[in-house]
């Protein structure tokens, strides 16, 4: 594998927990985009689009992006709007091999239920503020993707192993 592996999805589809899994699973680096965008402006994702609001988070998100398909080939767990602009959708596709972990809307719901760390989530409705980004995000993730996997009935541990399998079998068909 001499090319990055993108983890796209909705939140709370468990890219960042199974992407180190996968990491270490393919001893490869693991980066995930929201962290290093942290890192890079020592803010957290909050205050970005408190401040900045969605369009400057996205603008940072694609500068970080664009450094990330620049580095050692390595597994990069994706922010879930990462597909909304479409030279990043075009970017992932050249650069990288695009997973796509799914999960559905009960799961996504309770797993982000826990974290205040999610700005679009903040909402009198979450349930249904995941259902319409799903609507919105859901055929750009399609798009992209090389392969998808659904992460519904698994563990990050099982997912990671699936994900890993599933990467193989795509190498060995080429």
């Amino acid at each position: 594998m001499n090319r990055a592996i993108f983890l796209v999805g909705p939140m709370g589809a468990g890219k960042s927990t199974i992407g180190k899994l996968l990491a270490a699973q393919l001893q490869l680096p693991f980066a995930d985009s929201d962290k290093v965008l942290e890192e890079r402006t020592g803010a957290d994702i909050p205050w970005i689009f408190d401040v900045e609001g969605e369009a400057g988070f996205r603008r940072r998100e694609s500068e970080v992006l664009r450094e990330l398909c620049r580095g050692p080939t390595q597994v990069v767990a994706t922010g879930g709007g990462i597909v909304l602009m479409e030279e990043n959708r075009r970017r992932l596709q050249k650069y990288g091999l695009v997973v796509y972990l799914q999960a559905s809307v009960e799961q996504l719901l309770e797993r982000t239920s826990k974290s205040g760390n999610r700005p679009l989530l903040q909402v009198e409705d979450p349930r249904a503020r995941i259902i319409e980004l799903l609507q919105q995000r859901d055929p750009l993730y399609r798009e992209v993707a090389d392969i998808i996997c659904d992460t519904d009935h698994c563990t990050p541990k099982q997912a990671a192993l699936m994900v890993a399998e599933r990467l193989a079998q795509d190498e060995t068909s080429q």
